[in-house]
């Protein structure tokens, strides 16, 4: 955490705590605390940025990004570059909090079928036993989740699908793409859930 960032916290809190234990606290000397309150009486045009800013993002409960919270400001009839509102959200430690997504198994939530597969991933003919799963990829405009059907013949892809959301017609598109592919006869086995045994066998 910056410095500023640290100085600024404890100039909001300064009439409820003590400044000398949140400088101790922060690991800052008092000094450079006073030194900062000290500019601060200069008009500094960020000031009123941050604190709209600190507004949309108590709203919010901080989940948005420099690009909403552009947009939250223009309909508040604030008008700022969006680099402006990033640089300024940085500086005033005002940037969203990422909140990992809860996985769903699918597997606990639908009926749980017998395992065929029984731990055997030797497959004699191609088709013959599918393995199938959802990864995720972290990405700047969020989370990319990707269904993957892999052939234990010889570890190739059979099918993959992409989507923003992790839902089950993700899964069942990925089947749907794998059937169109493949030829597939009734004692294909398809094996689903995740188990550690097959997941390192996937690699992108």
């Amino acid at each position: 955490m910056k410095a500023s960032v640290k100085y600024n916290v404890i100039y909001r809190h300064r009439e409820k705590y003590s400044i000398s234990e949140m400088c101790s606290i922060f690991g800052v000397s008092r000094s450079g605390y006073y030194s900062y309150v000290k500019r601060m009486d200069v008009p500094a045009k960020d000031l009123y940025l941050a604190e709209k800013i600190r507004e949309c993002q108590a709203e919010c409960k901080q989940t948005y990004g420099y690009r909403r919270v552009h947009i939250w400001l223009e309909k508040k009839e604030i008008y700022s570059n969006p680099k402006t509102v990033l640089r300024v959200m940085n500086k005033y430690g005002l940037l969203s909090v990422v909140r990992r997504r809860r996985y769903v198994k699918y597997g606990e939530a639908l009926h749980r079928y017998p395992n065929l597969l029984n731990r055997n991933f030797v497959a004699e003919r191609p088709n013959q036993k599918w393995v199938t799963d959802i990864s995720y990829i972290r990405t700047g405009q969020g989370f990319l989740y990707v269904s993957v059907i892999r052939d234990l013949y010889d570890n190739s892809i059979v099918a993959y699908k992409t989507s923003t959301q992790q839902t089950i017609h993700l899964v069942l598109s990925t089947l749907r793409a794998a059937k169109r592919k493949e030829k597939v006869a009734a004692e294909l086995q398809l094996h689903s859930g995740g188990t550690e045994e097959w997941l390192p066998l996937v690699r992108f």
